[in-house]
């Protein structure tokens, strides 16, 4: 089986030419029907010469994901179900809002991490995705929808840890943010989210501008430990000043995820001291009541508390803003995707 050319850098594919005798400036216009025009073959390539094209051709494939199943939620959601290539599964969630669709795309098949409360981290880690399978996600996406300009936004919030699989994450973003040849996505609507793996924060502030999501879901490292095991290993006093050290661009935030769960972190004193805790960062807080799913030792908070929760947050002048996720009633939501599915 052919390799998929999405695999390939544009300076990568750029060598690969050159060793070819083939002139460089090809690998942006090849690039360029494959994310642009969304091209599904290289004979379709017009203004790339013919021997170029069948070259190509002998040495690579343009894959799309086999998409395995679509459900839609009563609120619009659709959520999909990708079989990969060596059989393993991976979903995606693309969101209607007012004006414009969000795409939270999976970066792993399953997950190491074990939160609690996500039922991805259930069914354990079984491996990476690759750069063209996250890429893939996106792309494929983008070219099911009657208009592709309004899929406008990426949060990288799906199955798997982004920075338990670093290369391939930044590799994925460089390209889906190339406007020269690749997706021409901004950076300032792509969100990577992660459990904190300190040893990858800076790095990933050096080299991208997209916006960073912490999941957090805690303000003590007991309950932290409790909810998230990666606590054990980077606690809440390394996280902050990993937090405060992070390279943020010019007016930028970063963005806290807080997943709100009745009875474990959703008292008064869990708000203030949360207030207190990120006081020292350019912060804004996501509030995510939790989700159900099945088998969870969990409950969702009354929205009185939940309500409560913002209030203490906004007088402490902070944006914090209550999400209710969508899709829910296909399981679609925060936490809930699976790496286990009845397909038959």
């Amino acid at each position: 089986m052919l390799p998929d050319i999405k695999e390939l850098t544009k300076d990568q594919l750029i060598l690969w030419l050159e060793d070819r005798n083939i002139k460089p400036y090809r690998a942006k216009q090849i690039l360029s029907w494959i994310y642009m025009r969304q091209a599904d073959t290289f004979e379709v390539m017009s203004d790339v010469g013919k021997d170029t094209r069948k070259c190509l051709a002998r040495h690579f494939s343009i894959k799309r994901l086999e998409k395995e199943r679509t459900e839609t939620s009563q609120d619009g959601s659709k959520k999909f179900l990708y079989k990969l290539i060596d059989g393993k599964y991976v979903e995606s969630v693309l969101i209607p809002e007012k004006n414009h669709y969000t795409l939270c795309i999976s970066s792993q098949v399953g997950c190491a991490q074990g939160c609690r409360f996500c039922l991805t981290g259930r069914g354990g880690w079984v491996r990476n995705l690759t750069k063209g399978e996250i890429i893939a996600q996106v792309r494929d996406v983008a070219n099911e929808l009657d208009n592709s300009k309004r899929l406008t936004n990426i949060v990288m919030m799906g199955m798997g840890e982004p920075l338990a699989n670093y290369s391939n994450v930044v590799g994925a973003v460089a390209t889906i943010t190339d406007s020269d040849a690749g997706l021409g996505f901004s950076s300032r609507r792509l969100t990577v989210s992660t459990s904190g793996i300190i040893p990858k924060l800076s790095q990933l502030g050096r080299e991208t501008t997209v916006n960073l999501a912490i999941s957090l879901n805690a303000t003590d490292n007991k309950t932290r430990d409790m909810l998230m095991p990666i606590n054990r290993r980077y606690p809440l006093e390394r996280l902050l000043d990993a937090w405060a050290r992070y390279p943020l661009m010019p007016r930028r935030k970063i963005t806290f995820e807080y997943i709100i769960i009745k009875g474990a972190n959703d008292s008064e004193e869990d708000a203030k001291r949360l207030a207190r805790l990120l006081k020292p960062i350019p912060a804004k807080i996501n509030l995510i009541p939790f989700n159900t799913f099945e088998g969870s030792d969990f409950e969702r908070p009354e929205e009185h508390v939940i309500l409560t929760f913002r209030e203490i947050l906004n007088k402490n002048n902070y944006t914090a803003v209550i999400r209710h996720s969508k899709g829910q009633d296909i399981s679609a939501a925060c936490g809930q995707l699976s790496t286990k599915y009845d397909v038959t």
